[in-house]
Parts: C-alpha cells; sequence; structure tokens
C-alpha cells in the first residue's frame, strides 16, 4: 500500500469510527476501557517480550539511558497503565454535558452542551504508555485516535495497540476508534498533516524540535507546547520554610519533565534570610546555579548567568536566578521570558497572591504551591492527552474536557423570530 492509499485508509475509518463513538453512552465506553485493562495485564508478558526489542534496538543505536528508562516496559509498568485505563472508565464522561442554561425575552431558553472534537492525530516521542492513555482519553471523550509513535518504540507501540483494538472489538466497540500508524517513515505523518476536514486535531507530544515541524507544515489545528520555563517566585512575604520547600519539589523532585521549575525570582528583601537557605539547599540537592549579579554578591558559588539561561528550559539540575525589587519586576520577568506553562508564588500576603493569579496568564497559576501539580493527574483530570499553551479552545493540562468543544443548544415552544 502506498504511503497515500495507507493514509486514505487510515482517515476513513477514523472518520467512519468518529461518528459512532461520539453517539456511545458511556456504559459501553467504560466496560471497553475497564476490559481493555484486564486484558493489557493478561497480555503482559507478550508485550513485555516486544519491548526487548525496541529496547535491543535503542541500545544498538545509542539511546542515552533515561531515553531508554521511559521507553522500557515491565509488568508493574503494565499494571499502572492498565489501572490508569480503569481511573479514566471512572471519570465523569464530559459529553452530553450541558454546562450552562440561559433564557432569552424572546422565551427562547439557550444553553451550551459539550461534543467530541472528532478525529485527533497523536504524534509522540518514546514513551509507549502514550499509546494506552491516549487511546482512553480519546475514546472516553467520544472521539478517534490515530496514533504514531517514535520509530524507538515501534514494536511496543504496535503490541499495545493490539491488545487495545481486540478489547474495543470485544467490548462492541469501534476498533478503529484507535488506529496506530503502522510504518515508521516520516512522509506518512507529512501526508496526515495535509488532511484537513478529515482530522480535527494534531497533538504533537515531544521535544521542541518535534512541535515546531508538525505546527509548521500543519494545514489542520494542531496544540502546541514548546517548552515548559516554570517559574517560582518567592515574595517579600514568603514564609522562610515553604520558600525553600517549593523550590525544592518544583526543581528536584524530578528534573526532566516540563512542569520542572527552570528559574527561581527571589524579592530583593529576603537577600540576607531566605536567599542563602534555599540556594543552599538546591545547591546541596546538586542543582547548578546560574544567577544574576545581585544575587552572584550573596551568593558567590551561583555561575553568571547570561540571557540565554533564562530562556532555558533545562531539563536538568541546572536553575536560573534572579533577584527583583517587586512583584511586577517579577510578573514583567515571567511575561518577558516565560513559555506560558507554569509559575507559581510564595507569599503570605493576600493581596498579592491575588495580583499574581489576575495579572500572570500563564495556562496554569499557583500560590504557595510547587509547579510539579501542573498536571492532568493531580489536577483532577484523570490522565492528560497533553499540555496547551496555546490561548485555543483550551489551555494548560487536557484531560477529557480539553477533547471536547461546545455546541449552543435552545428549547422553544413554538418560538419564531419577529
Amino acid at each position: 500500500m502506498s504511503p497515500t492509499e495507507l493514509v486514505t485508509e487510515l482517515t476513513r475509518r477514523a472518520k467512519a469510527a468518529s461518528e459512532r463513538v461520539a453517539e456511545l453512552a458511556s456504559d459501553p465506553k467504560d466496560a471497553a476501557l475497564r476490559l481493555a485493562a484486564d486484558r493489557l495485564e493478561a497480555s503482559s508478558a507478550a508485550i513485555v517480550r516486544e519491548n526487548a526489542r525496541d529496547l535491543e534496538a535503542g541500545r544498538a543505536r545509542g539511546l542515552d539511558a533515561a531515553m531508554l528508562d521511559r521507553l522500557a516496559l515491565d509488568a508493574g509498568r503494565i499494571a499502572a497503565i492498565a489501572n490508569g485505563l480503569r481511573e479514566v472508565a471512572a471519570l465523569p464522561d464530559p459529553v452530553g454535558e450541558v454546562t450552562r442554561m440561559w433564557n432569552r425575552p424572546s422565551g427562547l431558553q439557550v444553553g451550551r452542551m459539550r461534543i467530541p472534537l472528532g478525529v485527533i492525530l497523536v504524534i509522540y516521542e518514546s514513551r509507549p504508555n502514550v499509546t494506552a492513555d491516549v487511546a482512553a482519553l480519546c475514546l472516553k471523550s467520544g472521539n478517534a485516535t490515530i496514533l504514531r509513535g517514535g520509530s524507538e518504540a515501534i514494536h511496543s507501540n504496535r503490541a499495545l495497540a493490539g491488545v487495545l483494538r481486540g478489547a474495543f472489538a470485544e467490548a462492541g466497540v469501534p476498533e478503529d476508534a484507535l488506529q496506530l500508524v503502522p510504518t515508521t517513515e516520516r512522509e506518512i505523518v507529512d501526508a496526515l498533516l495535509e488532511r484537513e476536514g478529515e482530522i480535527d486535531l494534531v497533538i504533537p507530544r515531544g521535544g521542541e524540535s518535534l512541535i515546531r515541524r508538525v505546527a509548521e507544515k500543519s494545514r489542520i489545528p494542531v496544540i502546541k507546547h514548546y517548552n515548559g520555563i516554570c517559574h517560582v517566585y518567592l515574595d517579600e512575604f514568603a514564609e522562610p520554610k515553604m520558600a525553600r520547600e517549593i523550590a525544592l519539589n518544583s526543581k528536584c523532585q524530578r528534573v526532566s519533565v516540563c512542569n520542572a521549575a527552570e528559574t527561581l525570582l527571589i524579592h530583593a528583601k529576603l537577600a540576607k534570610t531566605v536567599l542563602p537557605d534555599v540556594l543552599g539547599a538546591l545547591a546541596a540537592h546538586g542543582v547548578e546555579l546560574r544567577a544574576c549579579e545581585r544575587t552572584r554578591a550573596e551568593f558567590p558559588s551561583a555561575r553568571a548567568a547570561s540571557e540565554q539561561d533564562y530562556r532555558t528550559e533545562w531539563l536538568a539540575r541546572t536553575m536560573s536566578v534572579r533577584m527583583v525589587d517587586s512583584l511586577d519586576q517579577a510578573i514583567d520577568h515571567i511575561r518577558r521570558y516565560g513559555s506560558n506553562h507554569t509559575e507559581t508564588i510564595v507569599t503570605q500576603d493576600v493581596t498579592r497572591a491575588r495580583a499574581f493569579l489576575r495579572r500572570v496568564n500563564s495556562s496554569s497559576v499557583f500560590v504557595n504551591a510547587s509547579t510539579r501539580f501542573a498536571d492532568g493527574f493531580q489536577l483532577g483530570l484523570g490522565a492528560e492527552v497533553g499540555v496547551s499553551t496555546t490561548k485555543m479552545h483550551w489551555y494548560g493540562p487536557m484531560g477529557l474536557e480539553g477533547l471536547t468543544t461546545q455546541k449552543f443548544i435552545a428549547y422553544g415552544e413554538g418560538t419564531i423570530l419577529e
């Protein structure tokens, strides 16, 4: 089958499946997800064998230890994936939810109802668990999905998708609600990105280069999240112990994820007290600090920061630091260097906290909480299909509601416009 024929077949099947899945009640979708979870656990040994082929090929290609760890599956990880499907099944179904109703002088009763988006193309790298997570979220939200995983995980993804499709069919749900692109050729992706009108949304998950390439080539709307330059601002009214713990957790709890903090902003009034304690704790945890000259005057072991450092998503034990003189200055810095992902303020002053929430327009803005909570599961969305830092129909971590849109509905009683 030629690339054009393959893409035509994928989109045709997805479109047909999306129309059927959109009309399913909650019970058959939930039953399919629970059955899929059981079948994944029962197929664990076979999936691990296929994953071993990917790991062997990855080592031969020279993939680093972190990439191999993201790629690896074992019985425990497969059980976690299965439990994730059960958790999605237990979530409220957003499809058909009426979010608002109001009455008009004409007698018309107007409302808004959630509906599926249709066909969603997800392009991702490395992590085989994304195959199951995305399939579950798309099915529950009434969408069909076409998945294109990374070439390094092709055998793992085929094994997972095969089990999921079989479970869907066994449960009476269209198996074509989940389709995995069966080849690794890049031209297939390029051809899919041209299928405006057949695919409704594209979600790329991976590094900045992947997301930019998809955004540049796609004729379909793309949910973009280029990087996560997240900030922690220690306000002059920050409680010292809280400041230290939130800075440490935001940076060090897991450094290689997009909601880890990359820049620490510290009010100048904390220079002699909180600053040495917090920076000392970060350094003790192996964090390389790159700081402005005012900060280095108080903490000389920090390296001098360049302008580019404040624009860098480190994804490592490195952190940029800047001293500021006011809340306004902190917000100006975030607006200039941030990526609209996640920012947090540490303060005991309610007025300043509210000002920060109102004026900082990133997709997640917190008060006295770690940036690491900017995650679909932690925010109560279940698993997430991605993070949107583009102000489209959804902003922030995308769970089930993010995979729907809203239509207008209206009730009349023979109501006509005079």
